[in-house]
């Protein structure tokens, strides 16, 4: 899907790098965010996987953070997935001292919520935004949502009832990696945001 401005994956830590390839592959035009200057440049960003902790400290000595939480507030799509969920939670249950969230998504999370690296796991999700086919998902040292507010919607749980996917608005969050596993319904989904949006600070 081609949009009219640049998407912007936050490069700090994490899987970046696969991030900006499928919004390549889908026909975005991307900026590898580091700096306030390439933030202000973009209309829509992907906070990815990796540290969620690493990624806050960075942030803040990047003199980013502020620019990020300005920009989720101004109504800047955005679309995190794994520590990058984290990162939009407005309460992160069990973080590492001292450490932030950029806000945004009116939910509680969990990190680590499934163990340890060797307790990563792949499961078929029904995502009724998507289509009626499953959407195979790769959870990796994945983080849960424990509350959704009423400003948030679920998109997708576990067998067990757990959330795994939310959306508020211009934003979207998922547990897992869909850029792990061909899945590109969801970078589609938030490009459909980054269009109707044409987001201008």
């Amino acid at each position: 899907m081609t949009v009219a401005t640049p998407v912007g994956v936050l490069a700090l830590q994490g899987d970046f790098r696969e991030h900006a390839d499928v919004l390549r592959t889908l026909g975005a035009t991307v900026e590898l965010v580091r700096r306030p200057e390439e933030l202000a440049r973009v209309g829509g960003l992907v906070i990815p996987g990796g540290e969620s902790s690493v990624m806050d400290k960075l942030a803040r000595m990047f003199d980013l953070f502020d620019p990020l939480q300005s920009a989720v507030r101004a109504g800047m799509p955005v679309y995190g997935t794994c520590a990058g969920l984290i990162m939009l939670a407005d309460t992160v249950l069990d973080g590492m001292k001292g450490q932030q969230s950029i806000g945004g998504l009116d939910i509680e999370v969990r990190r680590n919520a499934f163990g340890s690296q060797n307790e990563s796991f792949e499961t078929d999700l029904q995502v009724a935004s998507l289509g009626d086919a499953p959407v195979h998902a790769a959870f990796i040292r994945a983080p849960v949502v424990e509350r959704v507010g009423p400003l948030a919607t679920s998109l997708a749980t576990l067998s067990d009832g757990r959330c795994v996917a939310v959306e508020q608005g211009n934003l979207l969050g998922t547990s897992f990696h869909p850029e792990m596993t061909g899945e590109y319904r969801f970078h589609e989904y938030f490009l459909q945001k980054v269009a109707s949006a044409a987001f201008r600070r």
